[in-house]
């Protein structure tokens, strides 16, 4: 058995998606921006697109710019928007993914750029933010799922305090690890942009979207022929975008995401017993996320763990895909003041509505049994 835990970094393509994706290759291959019958028929797909993802989001579709992906829509967020000011606050929250933390520190020296913490779970403080937020504020950024602790970000708290202390300043989220397993109302909310990628979605690779809502303003980050609304010029990526179209439509709204992870999470702690540790929010908790879960079986440390899994072809996590090969403890334990030894230990396991319970008990049989071996060795 092949049992896939990493679902976070990646997921796998649905035969949908897969022939949408070769349909529009090898059929609906004209590009859009051509007037003649075919190419029109593209432009309606990338359209269709538009409204899936505007209607999840209670967006305007004709808001909605296609990506290469959530580190281009994060991207385009950020240096779009602040390209336009001059000065300020730009905040952003302790354990934000690179994609939105690396371009707020570059902006260092023209604003002054500050860390939102977290708190032991690893939700944002509110109270500290509060107190960050000055009426100079430009932008505050949050995700709406933490990536490596699955905690869930008050959005509609957050959205309060800005329209209360500084409501000029712009919103934008983060919803790569949200987006279709968590309802968002960007309307209700208030939010000013919002960052999406297909692959996490059962979508393919290379495709993503900004959705920005009625205040926000950007500049081009791409220039060329003016596609997408100018704003990321070059021919669209109709074949990414079909496959988004069909991850959207195709996507299971009634899972058992929540219970799958809540069983993994009660077969872990018989495993470990006193020495389990949940690195985040209470897993049954509504600040959890249903698909994500990170927990250290102390003594055995993560990376150890990881590679005696492969061996099973049980695969999952010792953090982001995108910083695992560092060297270093995650930054975002490290915002919840996660203990070393602790740290040292974290897997996070990230299911998807596909995910069994055949699946997460031939997992946890397969970590009983290196957690037995493992547990004597302990590193000093």
């Amino acid at each position: 058995m092949i049992c896939y835990l990493d679902n976070s970094a990646t997921t796998r393509p649905t035969e949908a998606v897969a022939d949408a994706m070769r349909q529009c290759m090898l059929e609906g291959f004209y590009n859009p921006s051509a007037l003649y019958a075919p190419a029109v028929d593209s432009e309606k797909r990338l359209t269709a697109c538009r409204e899936a993802i505007a209607r999840e989001l209670h967006a305007d579709p004709a808001r909605v710019v296609f990506t290469s992906g959530g580190t281009e829509a994060d991207n385009l967020a950020i240096f779009g928007s602040m390209s336009m000011q001059r000065g300020g606050r730009v905040l952003y929250t302790a354990g934000e993914h690179p994609a939105v933390a690396a371009p707020c520190e570059s902006l260092k020296g023209t604003f002054d750029v500050q860390q939102i913490p977290y708190d032991a779970a690893g939700v944002v403080r509110l109270d500290a933010l509060e107190e960050l937020l000055t009426p100079d504020t430009r932008l505050i950024c949050v995700m709406q799922v933490n990536n490596e602790s699955g905690a869930v970000m008050p959005l509609c708290e957050i959205a309060q305090l800005r329209d209360r202390l500084c409501p000029q300043a712009m919103l934008h989220v983060d919803g790569v690890q949200g987006f279709m397993r968590l309802p968002v109302d960007m309307r209700a909310l208030g939010i000013d942009s919002y960052a999406l990628s297909g692959h996490k979605i059962h979508g393919p690779k290379g495709i993503g979207a900004l959705v920005m809502g009625p205040r926000m303003r950007v500049a081009a980050r791409m220039l060329g022929g003016g596609q997408e609304k100018a704003l990321r010029s070059g021919t669209e990526n109709t074949p990414g975008i079909a496959g988004l179209l069909a991850a959207i439509e195709a996507y299971p709204r009634d899972n058992n995401m929540r219970a799958v992870k809540l069983h993994l999470y009660e077969r872990l702690r018989e495993i470990a017993g006193e020495n389990f540790r949940v690195n985040g929010p209470d897993p049954a908790s509504e600040i959890a996320a249903p698909h994500i879960l990170n927990c250290s079986l102390v003594p055995v440390r993560s990376e150890t763990m990881l590679y005696a899994l492969e061996g099973d072809r049980v695969y999952v996590a010792n953090g982001s895909a995108c910083s695992s090969r560092k060297q270093k403890l995650s930054p975002v334990l490290s915002a919840m003041n996660v203990p070393r030894r602790q740290a040292e230990s974290a897997i996070r396991f990230s299911i998807c509505p596909y995910t069994t319970m055949e699946q997460v008990d031939f997992a946890a049989d397969c970590i009983a049994r290196h957690y037995e071996k493992l547990k004597r060795y302990e590193r000093r």
